[in-house]
């Protein structure tokens, strides 16, 4: 089976991480996580993440680059390859979620209480270090 490739945002600005709530209904519904989607076929991760934060946000990303990725075996499915865009966006503009999804932006002290989808919150763990690097220098 081939893989269905995921983007996700990890955007940084002043001192925060920028996260939001999956969809109800979907699987981890209403837990948070590194907001993005689904790449369409023969979309870059970056046109992909442009396009996901642009539809369901009505943020612009001026620049993507991916950190890592995360790879999730689902029995009876294709694998999934959950990549994550380090991703700076247009100053000044909030993210307006257009999905009914909560959105917000939270400081370290805090992340460790969220309720997060499996694959975020790995990525959060893993990647803890270059996080709290990078929010020292939003």
């Amino acid at each position: 089976m081939n893989r269905l490739d995921v983007a996700a945002a990890v955007v940084i600005r002043g001192g925060k991480l920028f996260l939001a709530t999956r969809q109800s209904g979907s699987q981890y519904g209403g837990l948070w996580e590194f907001p993005g989607g689904k790449a369409e076929p023969g979309e870059s991760l970056e046109e992909c993440i442009i396009r996901e934060l642009r539809e369901e946000l009505a943020w612009e990303v001026l620049s993507a680059q991916e950190l890592g990725v995360l790879l999730q075996e689902r029995p009876g499915q294709r694998e999934l390859a959950l990549h994550f865009m380090r991703c700076t966006v247009s100053e000044g503009g909030e993210p307006l979620p257009q999905d009914g999804q909560q959105a917000r932006w939270f400081s370290p002290d805090e992340w460790d209480s969220l309720e997060m989808a499996p694959l975020d919150r790995k990525f959060l763990e893993d990647h803890r270090g270059e996080m709290l690097a990078w929010l020292r220098q939003s």
